[in-house]
């Protein structure tokens, strides 16, 4: 296995096991959620581009996978089983690898982001983002 793949499953792991707690199998089918935090967004976005590129069989895998991480939390197995797949699945597509590196931080770097006062916002990166009264978005 190369070390570019384990480099980027373990990137991958913190962001991957708050997705699942936070969202269990619904990974797959949620939208970004303003209320959910930066981490768990990232990680829904890495399983939801992984499983997005899977055939039928290994989507059933994986969904497999992160339905018995997110009933197990503490279960070190079950989150290295989906690991293990996301790892299977960076080996038969090169062009995988290279979407969830743009995605995730480089290695090493360590991003401290810190909001504070009322109505405050603090994100590494945002769509959108409305702190005050009576707002109407458009999408």
């Amino acid at each position: 296995m190369s070390a570019e793949i384990v480099q980027l499953v373990e990137q991958a792991g913190p962001y991957l096991t708050t997705a699942v707690s936070a969202y269990g199998v619904a990974v797959f089918t949620r939208a970004e959620s303003a209320a959910a935090d930066a981490t768990a967004n990232l990680g829904r976005r890495v399983l939801q581009a992984v499983w997005r590129r899977r055939d039928a069989q290994g989507r059933a895998e994986l969904e497999a996978a992160v339905q018995d991480a997110a009933d197990a939390p503490q279960d070190a197995d079950a989150a290295a089983a989906v690991r293990q797949q996301i790892k299977r699945a960076l080996r038969e597509d090169a062009e995988l690898a290279a979407e969830l590196a743009r995605l995730l931080p480089p290695a090493g770097e360590t991003v401290h982001i810190t909001a504070s006062g009322e109505r405050s916002v603090a994100a590494r990166t945002i769509g959108i983002a409305v702190t005050g009264d009576n707002a109407t978005i458009r999408r």
